[in-house]
């Protein structure tokens, strides 16, 4: 066999002819993988790209049949049956679209499915070759070598056609150079596996003859040059007009965007990338070195950041531009904001993309300012607060103490009468004050929700009674029903908790002339549902949204016959969904309402029992030395009031600095303290009294913060400067002598 074809090349062949053959399937091979590949990824015009795959690859297959049967030395003029020829020829065009067709998928299958049909096409032509001369009718076959050629051509095919679906320029090379020696190397191995006898005599029957047969070759030939050739200029001009295209959107893009090479070299902009680099567009050009670039804008000024010390910021700049990416952002001169980022490809070049962020770092400050004045807008409205809460509360504290101590005194009904009014308003602005506040620590997020056990039936009592002797007056109903399954110790807020009851009661008395008001709890699972239910004025469906708004009541009729600010359920809904329940309604005109509140307050224990020794703290322990500093005569006079009738002494003096030096000179029981005083304020005083008692190894006593600041950071501070405990103004005698025995007894205890 190897010196059969060692013969069939040096001796029975001539190897120009060989060579054309070669070179004309190699070109047809590499055009083929070029069409292919780009049938593959395109929808549009796909059938017209493969007809010229299949017409390109056939015309050359057949061509190269042809020359390597001229080259084959038979001793005589070659001649060929033109049927054998024609179905030679439509072999290699069903062979070729079949492969086509096959190898516009990705994958080995598809590349050996498609290999395969070109082999069995190409070993078919092949074998037909030999069988269609005329003169030389002798033929001996080995079937062996024919099944090796078969097999081989196939293998050598899917290997062509994968490469050039799959590596682009290199594919298309690889393809073409494998295509061609697979063709002409399955001629010749062909060939070496028959013997031919040349016939010197004339052929028989209708022949092609050779002249014939040579201007089928070089209409064969020139139709796969010519082919090749147009779709070659097919594709460089459709790649030039992508680029073009690709090009005008490079420049069409809002962002200034650059590609460099390996070195760092400037190989393409757009248009917006020169537009935001003004001082360096005049030596923008293909080469330029990006470093280059950014010294020639660095010395006409263009980053006023790096001035002093361009050069560390130059160095900088380059070192974050060697990473794999980076972002950093730029001020220029301008007063424009850049955002550059730089992205490097697989090859080692980068891409440079510039970001004009100057309306991201506008809106960034507006965002910033607004921020700033919606604190500073919060601050003022926390020291408006602190500070109205001052103001009112001092002299209310006053009204209300001297009203107390008034009441305690003979007077005659009409006097009576009198200061019921007094009492009566004073309690409306106390409570006025108290929502407002309460409404100020709820939006701000300060409100603390306790969780302690309490007798959920003595505290819907205690709401509800509240009001008993406002419905009696009234002539209601006031029934206060707990089911037995609510009965008993649970676990929750119980300040809170009254404070809706008691604000749900108190409207449902207020808005009621006749009939009833009811307080109802039940247990369902771990919420509690507690009802208030009235045969008041009622509201309609559009009252009903607008109910829980703040400064909201039914409508401005109620307003003017009830009174009242609009904040009670406002808060009432706040606090309930801070605890974690749920505040409605239904309601209709001159039908009454219910309020429907469902709290989650799981059963607990009972806490242990106090002792009666513990629960003695109404009572001031023995006659007591007050010191009392307060800068309001009025305050100071309304504990005088309250503090005589039981026995206690009291040292009022103005200031801070005169209570810090009335305590160094005499031992007190107990120290109420306002906060706001002139010369020396109470936490100051505080701290000071604390500082004399460690230096003078006394033991510490008890220091009440008697104030009209109530906001929770003015507990907090009283506690920080050494505070025991904090009393709001205005406060009752009631809270104000409960306070002090609570205060007073250990230290009492420990006296004893």
């Amino acid at each position: 066999m190897p010196d059969r074809l060692i013969a069939i090349l040096t001796v029975e062949h001539d190897w120009r002819l060989l060579v054309a053959a070669w070179a004309i399937t190699t070109l047809a091979s590499a055009t083929c993988a070029i069409l292919v590949r780009r049938a593959a990824r395109s929808r549009e015009g796909r059938s017209a790209l493969l007809f010229s795959t299949v017409l390109v690859l056939a015309a050359a297959l057949w061509t190269a049949h042809m020359l390597v049967m001229l080259s084959h030395a038979l001793g005589a003029r070659l001649a060929v049956a033109p049927a054998d020829t024609a179905f030679a020829f439509g072999l290699a065009v069903l062979g070729c679209a079949a492969a086509c067709s096959l190898s516009l998928r990705r994958g080995w299958a598809k590349a050996l499915s498609s290999g395969a049909a070109m082999g069995m096409a190409l070993a078919a032509m092949t074998c037909l070759g030999p069988s269609g001369l005329r003169g030389a009718p002798d033929l001996v076959w080995r079937l062996d070598t024919l099944a090796a050629m078969a097999a081989t051509a196939m293998a050598v095919s899917a290997l062509g056609f994968y490469a050039g679906r799959r590596w682009a320029r290199r594919g298309a090379v690889i393809g073409g150079l494998v295509g061609g020696l697979n063709i002409v190397g399955a001629h010749l191995v062909a060939l070496s596996a028959v013997s031919l006898a040349p016939d010197a005599a004339e052929p028989a029957g209708t022949v092609i003859s050779q002249l014939g047969v040579w201007v089928l070759i070089i209409l064969g030939g020139a139709v796969a040059v010519a082919g090749a050739t147009l779709a070659i200029f097919a594709t460089v001009l459709s790649r030039s007009a992508m680029l073009d295209r690709l090009r005008e959107a490079i420049d069409a893009m809002p962002d200034g965007l650059a590609f460099f090479d390996a070195d760092d070299r400037l190989v393409v902009w757009n248009a917006r990338y020169a537009e935001m680099n003004p001082e360096a567009a005049e030596i923008l050009k293909t080469g330029k070195s990006f470093e280059s670039l950014i010294r020639f804008e660095l010395e006409q000024g263009h980053y006023p950041e790096a001035e002093g010390c361009e050069e560390a910021w130059l160095s900088d700049r380059m070192a974050a531009r060697r990473a794999l990416s980076s972002t950093v952002e730029q001020h220029t001169a301008d007063g424009c904001w850049l955002r550059v980022q730089d992205r490097r490809t697989s090859d080692g070049g980068l891409v440079t993309v510039v970001n004009d962020i100057s309306d991201l770092k506008r809106d960034a400050e507006a965002l910033a300012q607004a921020r700033d004045a919606a604190e500073a807008a919060n601050r003022a409205k926390s020291e408006f607060l602190a500070n109205m809460s001052h103001e009112i509360r001092t002299p209310l504290n006053g009204v209300i103490g001297i009203s107390e101590a008034l009441a305690t005194t003979d007077l005659d009904v009409r006097q009576r009468e009198l200061l019921d009014l007094v009492q009566s308003s004073s309690a409306t602005l106390k409570q006025l004050l108290s929502d407002i506040l309460d409404l100020a620590r709820v939006e701000s997020g300060r409100l603390e929700i306790a969780t302690e056990p309490f007798d959920l039936t003595r505290a819907v009592n205690e709401a509800g009674g509240l009001y008993a002797d406002a419905a009696g007056a009234k002539g209601l109903r006031l029934e206060i029903e707990v089911g037995g399954s609510a009965d008993g110790w649970v676990a929750g807020d119980c300040v809170r908790l009254k404070q809706v009851l008691t604000n749900l009661v108190s409207n449902a008395v207020k808005f009621t002339d006749h009939g009833r008001v009811v307080l109802h709890a039940e247990r369902r699972g771990p919420l509690v549902r507690f009802t208030v239910e009235d045969t008041g004025v009622g509201f309609d469906a559009m009252a009903r949204e607008r109910l829980f708004d703040r400064f909201e009541q039914a409508d401005g009729a109620i307003t003017r016959r009830f009174g009242g600010s609009g904040l009670g359920l406002a808060i009432c809904r706040q606090l309930t969904e801070r605890m974690g329940g749920a505040l409605d309604c239904e309601s209709e005109p001159g039908g009454g309402s219910v309020f429907v509140l469902d709290i989650p307050l799981p059963p607990t224990e009972a806490p242990r029992a106090v002792s009666p020794a513990q629960a003695e703290q109404d009572a001031i322990v023995g006659p007591l030395s007050v010191l009392l500093a307060d800068d309001h005569a009025t305050n100071r006079r309304v504990v005088e009031l309250i503090l005589g009738p039981t026995g206690a002494r009291v040292t009022s003096v103005e200031t801070g600095f005169d209570a810090l030096a009335a305590f160094r000179n005499e031992a007190f029981d107990i120290v109420l303290m306002d906060m706001q005083m002139p010369v020396m304020d109470g936490l100051t005083a505080t701290r000071e009294i604390r500082l004399h008692e460690a230096a003078m190894g006394l033991q510490p006593t008890p220091v009440v913060m008697l104030t009209a600041n109530a906001l929770p950071e003015h507990i907090a501070a009283a506690a920080a400067a050494g505070a025991d405990a904090h009393l709001a103004k205005p406060f009752s005698a009631a809270d104000l002598i409960g306070l002090i025995a609570r205060a007073a007894e250990p230290a009492a205890a420990e006296a004893a």
